[in-house]
This record gives C-alpha cells, sequence and structure tokens, in this order.
C-alpha cells in the first residue's frame, strides 16, 4: 500500500486478463494453426488465473537484448533470469553471441564454484525488476520515484503564455510533464522552474522563470518559491504517510528470517522509495528554511491554485 507499482501491477493484470479474452479469436481466426490441437476454446480448457501463472513464467524468462535489430530484441531464456542474481552495476550480461548465433551470458571475472553468478539487470528502478522479475536491487542507481506536475488550463489568463515557454524548442516539456525523483539528484532538472512558471500570476513572473538557473538564487519572487516548495512538501509528505510500514518496520520484515521472500522484497521496495522521498523531502526542507521567515507551511488545495500535483 502506497507504493506506485500497485497501479502498475493492475493496469498489467488488466492487459493479460484482456489477452486471455482474444485468445478465443485468435482460436477461430488462425484455425489452420491449431489444427492438430484439441477443438475446444482455449477458455474453455484453462481458466484465466492458469494462464496467469503460464504468462508470469514466460515474462520472468525474458530478456531484453541490447545492440540487435528489433525483431531480435527479446530472447526467451528458461535458465537465465530464474537462476541469476541481479545488479545495476555488474559488467557481466546476457547478449546475443553473433559469431555462435547464440544468447550467452558475457561474465567480467572469473567464478569459482558455488560463487553466485550476478548479471546486469538493465537502466531500471526497482518497481520495473520486481513487476518483470521479481527482485529489487539495493542499489540501483536507476530507482526514482515520479512526480507529475500539471499547469492548469482553466481560470488562469496566462496559460497560453505557459504553455508557449515550456513548449519552446530550448526545453521541450508539455503543460502536464512528470519528473523523476532520485537519490542522486532529489531534485530533478527543470522541477523547480516549471513549478515557479505553474504558481506565477503576473505576466513579468512568467518571464522572469529561468529555466536555466540551477543555483539557490533564481527565484522569482520569496511569495512564488514559498509556494513552489510548500506544495512539493505538502505532496511528498502526503506519499509518505500513504504507506502504512515505517522504514524500521521494512528493516524489521527484511531481517526477520520469519519473513517469506515475497514479503522481504516487498519490504526492500518499500524502504527504497521512502528513502528516495525522505531525500527528496530534506533538499526541498533545506531550501525553504534560507526564505525569510526561516520554513514554509504546508498548502491547502485553494491556495494551490489549480496546480495539481501527482
Amino acid at each position: 500500500t502506497g507504493s506506485p507499482v500497485v497501479e502498475e501491477i493492475e493496469e498489467r493484470l488488466h492487459g493479460i486478463h484482456r489477452e486471455y479474452e482474444e485468445l478465443d479469436l485468435v482460436w477461430v481466426m488462425g484455425s489452420a494453426l491449431f489444427r492438430n490441437y484439441p477443438f475446444e476454446m482455449p477458455t474453455e480448457q484453462f481458466s484465466f488465473d492458469v494462464f496467469l501463472q503460464a504468462f508470469a513464467a514466460i515474462q520472468g524468462s525474458i530478456v531484453h537484448l541490447q545492440g540487435v535489430e528489433p525483431s531480435m530484441r527479446f530472447a526467451l531464456v528458461p535458465l537465465g533470469p530464474p537462476l541469476l542474481a541481479y545488479s545495476s552495476k555488474s559488467k557481466a550480461l546476457i547478449k546475443y553471441d553473433e559469431a555462435t548465433k547464440e544468447v550467452v551470458l558475457a561474465v567480467d571475472r572469473d567464478y569459482e564454484p558455488g560463487d553466485q553468478i550476478v548479471a546486469w539487470c538493465g537502466p531500471q528502478p526497482n518497481r520495473r525488476l520486481l513487476l518483470n522479475y521479481g527482485v529489487v536491487d539495493d542499489n540501483n542507481p536507476y530507482d526514482k520515484m515520479a512526480v507529475t506536475v500539471t499547469i492548469p488550463n482553466n481560470n488562469d489568463d496566462l496559460f497560453r503564455l505557459k504553455r508557449a515557454i515550456v513548449s519552446s524548442e530550448s526545453l521541450n516539456l508539455s503543460t502536464s510533464q512528470t519528473f523523476q525523483l532520485s537519490l542522486s539528484k532529489p531534485i530533478p532538472d527543470n522541477m523547480l522552474p516549471y513549478l515557479r512558471l505553474a504558481f506565477a500570476t503576473a505576466e513579468a513572473d512568467c518571464r522572469k522563470v529561468d529555466f536555466a538557473c540551477d543555483g539557490t538564487n533564481c527565484t522569482i519572487s520569496d511569495e512564488n518559491e514559498a509556494l513552489v516548495l510548500s506544495a512539493l512538501m505538502a505532496h511528498i509528505q502526503k506519499k509518505l504517510d500513504g504507506y502504512l510500514t515505517s522504514m524500521d518496520q521494512d528493516e524489521s520484515t527484511i531481517a526477520d528470517s520469519a519473513s517469506t521472500a515475497r514479503q522481504v522484497v516487498a519490504a526492500k521496495l518499500l524502504r527504497g522509495e521512502k528513502a528516495i522521498l525522505l531525500e527528496s523531502l530534506g533538499a526541498i526542507a533545506d531550501r525553504a528554511m534560507k526564505l525569510p521567515g526561516g520554513g514554509v507551511s504546508m498548502l491547502s488545495d485553494d491556495a494551490m491554485r489549480g496546480v495539481k500535483i501527482a
């Protein structure tokens, strides 16, 4: 609960169920392909739960190959992902060998009998690794949390100007823009200028927003900056409040020998997400303390002026 992975899982399950419902149509339209199989409709042969298990088994054995033509992008390697450990920093990777025409594991060091083989899992956030392979990388530099800011197009006489600024050739942003929080960059590029523009109430203030400025002296006014930082802090705190467990509880679950593998991997995912949110909250709070008055207060919905942060 609280993790964005829940919504992604629901979307994935909906897509798989849609595939299942289309099986009968494929069966009828491609009857020549199935002439050696029983004539009963697929959905009469096996339930959705059985199809879901099969789908997960296939998904967990698929490797996304790099540097090959699109038709060869995916490989089914049943003895690959299920038996490997993954690391976002490993130099070893599964790839296609042109010489042998085989999918191989190219290792980066000598292995001794009994050593755990570790492979590169690609630049994927932990929720993707969990969805596709059931693993979480504790030291994943690609882990991130999305924040989407939407500039309101109603009751804002400056909307056209704001849209023109963000969609300019130099920025190429939209009026509903997603930014990625991470441990290495708790305040992503362009996020603060984008919010300054979103909360601006005068044309002169809109034109003062400097997207090239990444320092602490880039504000357009103390009031505007207080709104920006307050809105971000309120959003992140709301995300943190949405989790049912604390980081200490997550740590206890991970360390408890009685925890199941599913409980451990879920706790690791939650711990990583909260770490990113807390790092961002701290970085924003540091900026807020430098404002006149030494801080900001949380915003009400009215104070958001229609700007949405999700």
